[in-house]
């Protein structure tokens, strides 16, 4: 069997519910293809924020403190913390 090595590629991402939300998301919310839940800070803890992202997988969940990734084709997707930071690290462009 033959081995791979994934290409390095340098993404965006922010900390949901906790980083400003980008233009690229923001985006995403206008065309409906993200709903923003439990999202006003003045009520809502980050335990009860989350958001429904649109994939061709169909509708994932990012919750609080979860890592929103703009993939390299403008793509969203959710990804838990821990994964995150044992798969990036900070590329300093």
């Amino acid at each position: 069997m033959s081995k791979y090595r994934k290409k390095p590629v340098v993404i965006e991402a922010f900390k949901f519910y906790v980083d400003n939300m980008p233009d690229w998301f923001m985006d995403k919310v206008t065309t409906n293809e993200v709903i923003l839940r439990n999202c006003n800070y003045r009520r809502f803890d980050i335990d009860e924020a989350y958001c429904e992202i649109q994939t061709l997988e169909g509708v994932m969940i990012g919750r609080g403190g979860d890592y929103i990734i703009k993939g390299v084709n403008g793509e969203l997707y959710p990804c838990k913390p821990d994964i995150f930071e044992k798969t990036y690290e900070e590329a300093n462009e």
